[in-house]
Formats: C-alpha cells, structure tokens, sequence
C-alpha cells in the first residue's frame, strides 16, 4: 500500500537514537535538549502544535524527576516529561472518563497551552509531534502499570532513558510492551463489514478489530476474530498499514480479507452490531449525509482504509 505510512502517527521517520539511550543523562545536560510534556496522557499543545520547553523551565518543577528519550531532532535530543501529579485548579474528574475526553488543562508557567485528550488532536498534530506525542504516552503509560517486577515483584527501576526496567532484586530486565491487534477491511463485492462496541456514539460504527493470540499468524487471528465477533467466514487476507495506537499501548496491523459467506451472527461478548455497508452508503456516511451511519473517528486507522478503499488506494 503506497501510502501505508501516511496514517496518524506513522511515517515521521524521527530518529530514536536507540544506541543513545544509556547517555540519556548526559544527553539531558545539554542546554539544547528539550521535553514534550504529558499530563495524565494528554500532550501539551500550543494550537496545532507540540510543544518542546528547555528542562529547566519553570513548568518543569512540577514534573516527575524520571524522562524517557524520545529521540533527536536535528541532532537536539528530545525526552518527555509527566506532570500527573500537578492538580489543575477546578479539576472535574468526570469529564476524563469520557469517551472523548473535551476537557483541557493549563499550567499557570505555560498560560498560552493547554494539555489536550490526543485522540482529540491527533488530526491537527503534524506526523512528527504525532509520533513524539504517541510514543511519550506508551512509554509513561508503560512505566505507570509496570512498577514491580514480573518474575519476583519488587519494585523495579526505570533504566536506559525510559526505555528499560531494571529489577535490583532479581537481576531481571523488563521492556516497553507493545500488544499486536489486527483491523480488518473484510469485504464482499461492493459492500464492507462493520461493527460497533457498546458505549460508543450512537450510529457510529467501524472495522472489526481483535488481539493477535500467541502462536497465531496476522492472517490467522484475522480470520479468526471476524468468525467470533461477527460469524463471517474470511479467505484471502492480505496486509495493508500498521498503526501505533496509545490507547494504552498497540499496534494495530491493518489488513484487507475477502469474506467467504456473508450471514452475520453477532457475539454480544464481543461486539454490540454487525452490518454489511455498501460503497455508496459508507461514501455518504464520510461526507455526512447517511441518516444513521456515522464512520470511524478520523485518525484512527479504522478510518484510514475506509478512506483507502472508497478512493481505490489499497494498491
């Protein structure tokens, strides 16, 4: 697929500086270095825009000691830095359990930004504030659900510039998690499957998606999530995109599969609703004319092929 890379979050080609990591200290040292900072997740944006602020900034008082290097830009390294612990004055705590989190917060040393849900921005970002801002959420995501140790459950300690875990008890070593999901557009002549889950905005639906199982080819965990979830029968499976998806931490391997039978049986445990869509009718439901169809969240790489598909751009 010519423009697999042109999903959010994908194609910024941002240089990660892996061989770097074990100087991250130093690397912080610098006067030229530089943090993205997170609050509970969200990114702090000026308009359209990720913000880079020097690390003695005056917000910075108010970040966690440890940072995790991103990478460099033009040779200036990046980190990010987590401000979870600073309580916004008037904080309402309902609105962050939302779907779409509307809500934002500013820090009084940084008046003009504002720390804003990613999946409400991610559009407006540029592909390298995307990547920045995806890759900073995983990995504080990451060390925010993985303090303790898997093989002796002490706590561990961050390493390697954010990007390692060190366990001093037991000698062991941990790593980023990454959980492989397969996306599918399964289609049948001119028509496409989708689906919805229960909790989302009324009308909107999207391509069946499901975890890759350990042992299970892509194709094979494609096959098998349409069968369960929505009791279709797919042959041919072919690979189109992949996607980094903090929500918290996957990455999403878009593919395309042709369905052998089209009769739908719905597995409420997985899905709410199943239906077949035409061409026509996902084309009116993009443009914003479908009566009771709303398509996928822009951004998201359910919404990516869709668009691919209706355009004729799977090649």
């Amino acid at each position: 697929m010519k423009i697999a890379e042109t999903v959010t979050f994908g194609g910024s080609r941002l240089d990660r500086a892996a061989e770097m990591r074990g100087t991250a200290d130093a690397l912080k040292a610098q006067n030229d270095a530089r943090a993205v900072l997170l609050w509970r997740g969200k990114p702090l944006i000026c308009g359209d825009d990720l913000l880079r602020l020097p690390l003695d900034h005056p917000v910075m008082a108010d970040a966690s000691a440890a940072t995790i290097f991103l990478g460099r830009e033009d040779g200036v390294p990046v980190f990010s830095a987590d401000l979870s612990e600073w309580e916004p004055e008037g904080l309402d705590d309902e609105t962050l359990n939302s779907f779409l989190d509307p809500s934002e917060q500013r820090h009084p040393a940084v008046p003009d930004a504002a720390f804003a849900e990613l999946r409400a921005v991610m559009t407006r970002l540029s592909p390298r504030d995307a990547e920045l801002a995806a890759t900073a959420k995983a990995v504080t995501e990451w060390h925010r659900t993985h303090r303790f140790c898997a093989r002796c459950g002490a706590e561990s300690a961050m390493a390697m510039g954010g990007w390692q875990r060190d366990c001093a008890a037991c000698g062991g070593h941990h790593f980023p998690r990454t959980d492989p999901v397969v996306i599918m557009l399964i289609t049948h002549g001119n028509s496409v499957l989708v689906g919805r889950s229960p909790g989302w905005p009324e009308g909107m639906y999207s391509l069946l998606a499901g975890f890759v199982e350990p042992g299970e080819t892509i194709e094979a965990a494609v096959r098998r999530e349409v069968f369960e979830e929505a009791g279709v029968r797919v042959g041919a499976v072919s690979y189109l995109s992949s996607q980094p998806w903090p929500f918290p931490a996957s990455l999403m391997f878009g593919c395309a599969g042709e369905a052998l039978t089209t009769k739908l049986t719905i597995d409420p445990e997985e899905i709410e609703d199943a239906i077949w869509v035409t061409r026509e009718e996902m084309a009116d439901a993009f443009a914003g004319n479908h009566q009771t169809i709303l398509p996928a969240r822009k951004g998201a790489i359910a919404h990516f092929l869709l668009e691919a598909w209706l355009s004729d751009r799977l090649d």
